[in-house]
């Protein structure tokens, strides 16, 4: 991918793309639109969650936030990358009526469906706003929670976007974000594909370093709550490495892993910040 407006308007039409067909049409292709990607071999059952509903699961997830994100009743929570609501129902069922729940996303076709969807379920508190998560369209110190599924390896600046997080959490706020990290390099095949960066994972970086970016924007009590090793299929592969690109993918040892990641915004008297050293 060569510049960032690049690999945005690739993700949005990908995105959209994927808004206009079901969680089985998504399944059925692999990679929910287009050739045969990654979308769907990485996702999770919501199914038994209280607030699923299915016509907001296109099965793009790659963890379950929400059963992590320690919402309570009259939280205000934030989604980014809301897609078309799924976590964002969840939230609202772990929130309650007192509660807000607010969802961000970059394509129109999603926020169009989430809206939606939000209006069948007769939802007053949940909202839907197109927006970038480089630069979330919400004031300071506005949510409680932040939620985020699989979302955050396909923002090109993600040091931006965590500063963003911190800038939209409240004092002692915190979120919980599930998303895909890498053990090792990525063969250039695989980062140069625009499927596999719609796929989450030619965006993805190394789990290190994507810790060291919370550390960096000041959040702290960083934990991963969950981890699992995903695994593409070798006709998922075989698209766009050779069999010697695949024999030396698989010797040196490279992973992808799904991540769930909590951290907290500190308590303002601290004067901790992004770039700043905490109290």
């Amino acid at each position: 991918m060569e510049n960032s407006k690049q690999v945005k308007d690739m993700v949005q039409q990908k995105y959209a793309e994927i808004a206009n067909q079901s969680k089985e049409q998504n399944e059925a292709s692999c990679c929910g639109a287009g050739s045969c990607g990654t979308y769907t071999i990485m996702s999770e059952d919501y199914s038994g969650l209280d607030g699923y509903n299915p016509d907001a699961d296109l099965g793009l997830g790659c963890g379950l936030p929400t059963e992590y994100a320690k919402i309570k009743k009259g939280d205000t929570v934030v989604d980014l990358g809301s897609g078309a609501g799924n976590d964002a129902f969840v939230a609202r069922t772990l929130t309650g009526e007192e509660g807000e729940v607010i969802g961000i996303d970059m394509t129109e076709a999603m926020i169009q469906k989430a809206k939606a969807n939000a209006e069948k379920l007769g939802f007053t508190n949940v909202a839907f706003r197109l927006g970038d998560i480089e630069d979330i369209p919400l004031s300071s110190k506005r949510a409680d929670v932040v939620v985020s599924n699989c979302v955050m390896n396909l923002v090109p600046d993600k040091e931006k976007a965590f500063s963003e997080v911190f800038r939209i959490l409240k004092p002692l706020g915190h979120f919980s974000i599930s998303d895909i990290v890498l053990k090792g390099d990525l063969p250039e095949a695989i980062k140069k594909e625009a499927e596999m960066y719609a796929g989450c994972v030619a965006g993805a970086i190394k789990k290190s370093e994507y810790l060291g970016i919370l550390a960096e924007q000041g959040f702290v009590n960083i934990t991963v709550q969950k981890e699992k090793e995903i695994i593409i299929p070798l006709e998922v592969l075989s698209q766009y490495l050779s069999h010697e690109e695949i024999s030396t993918y698989k010797e040196k040892g490279m992973g992808i892993y799904s991540i769930t990641v909590y951290a907290e915004r500190p308590d303002a008297s601290c004067g901790c910040g992004p770039k700043a050293t905490c109290c």
